[in-house]
């Protein structure tokens, strides 16, 4: 298909909606949320059989607001706006699409800064431990609130991919097709390591106050920008490093006078980043959504058999990889490819050439878009 001879645009003004649940919600930790709040969106109109249903599941900062723009503010642009939309890989001429803030989270559903309700006080630290299955049975309770019995897809990004891939294993009869981008089955113990060095510069921030930090009117600002400097290296390819801002000096006198001070244009880049982040990022949901990647392990219950784990889902696949994605290689999505080959399941897989890493399914690359369109155009309403 060529997408230039297509028109595609923006969904336009969008709104963000709350869903309250009263019944509480038992998480795997043995835990239970005795009620609890999701903030969602939604583009398009659901069809009279609620058989067109898209659910997009946001990866580690990720939240709601997936496309779109907020009356007033130019620069409130979805995390995936460039997907979604009339004409566009998840076209809402076609689709009904829900973008969902995940429990935990900190853009508006009950997570660690929200009120407790049988307190009555913030949950600060003291919110639960949530794991991907934990969020899976979250928003089949909001497929429930739409009406809506089975997903015509799940698709997600990173962690997001990860929770399309529980769904397909949890409730395979409520989700037709999977798209897993830029996933894995579990982390590595690289990856565990760069997780928990960021959590270890959020937890000995003084201002931290073990995670009620709230009460103290603070943040632990400085930990989490240092998380987030450290998480958005690995988000990026060297590749891209070098072509965004190779060894670019601020001052290229060569006289050595700035010390410990911001000389280099990738370490502006990485303060500002991580500055931005530390603005409106919670510290709390930060811990939470990194150990949620830490947990997730379908295999393990089958004595690390990923096929055994698969063998219920019924849904159609898609994996998507990028060739210079080094935190979650092609190789990790090859194996979740091997694993539903083994199964004789259908999965379809593409692995897109990209100079800009992990980060690569957040962008607009024609090939990977085209990949996409292609699946879900053939899908059946």
């Amino acid at each position: 298909m060529d997408l230039d001879n297509k028109k595609t645009g923006s969904v336009g003004i969008v709104e963000a909606q709350r869903a309250h649940f009263d019944t509480p919600l038992e998480l795997r930790s043995g835990a239970v949320v005795p009620a609890f709040d999701l903030v969602y969106e939604t583009y398009g109109t659901l069809n009279a059989a609620k058989s067109n249903a898209i659910l997009v599941c946001h990866a580690l900062s990720g939240h709601h607001h997936v496309a779109g723009l907020y009356a007033g503010q130019p620069k409130s642009l979805g995390w995936w706006d460039n997907i979604v939309g009339p004409g566009r890989p998840l076209d809402t001429d076609r689709f009904f699409i829900v973008g969902v803030n995940n429990l935990g989270g900190c853009h508006g559903s009950s997570g660690p800064c929200s009120l407790n309700p049988i307190s009555g006080q913030l949950w600060g630290a003291d919110f639960p431990m949530v794991t991907v299955p934990d969020w899976v049975k979250a928003q089949a309770r909001l497929a429930d609130h739409f009406g809506i019995d089975s997903w015509a897809v799940v698709i997600g990004g990173s962690l997001g991919g990860m929770q399309a891939l529980q769904w397909s294993i949890d409730l395979p009869q409520r989700v037709r097709h999977a798209l897993v981008i830029a996933a894995a089955p579990k982390l590595t113990a690289q990856n565990i390591a760069f997780n928990d060095v960021a959590r270890q510069a959020i937890l000995t921030d003084p201002d931290f106050h073990g995670g009620h930090f709230y009460q103290h009117h603070t943040a632990p600002r400085r930990g989490l920008r240092l998380a987030r400097m450290l998480g958005h290296i690995t988000y990026l390819s060297d590749d891209q490093m070098g072509e965004k801002f190779g060894r670019v000096m601020r001052n290229d006198s060569g006289d050595y006078n700035f010390g410990y001070e911001v000389e280099f244009e990738i370490e502006s880049y990485l303060r500002a980043q991580g500055d931005k982040f530390a603005g409106f990022f919670d510290a709390n949901t930060y811990l939470l959504m990194t150990k949620a990647l830490d947990y997730f392990d379908p295999a393990q219950a089958y004595d690390d058999d990923l096929a055994a784990a698969l063998k219920p889902a019924q849904a159609g696949f898609l994996v998507v990889s990028f060739t210079t994605d080094w935190r979650f290689a092609p190789s990790r999505s090859r194996e979740i490819v091997n694993a539903l080959l083994k199964n004789d399941q259908n999965v379809s897989y593409a692995e897109v050439t990209s100079n800009y890493g992990h980060d690569s399914f957040l962008l607009a690359i024609p090939h990977y878009h085209a990949i996409l369109s292609a699946y879900l155009e053939r899908i059946r309403l």
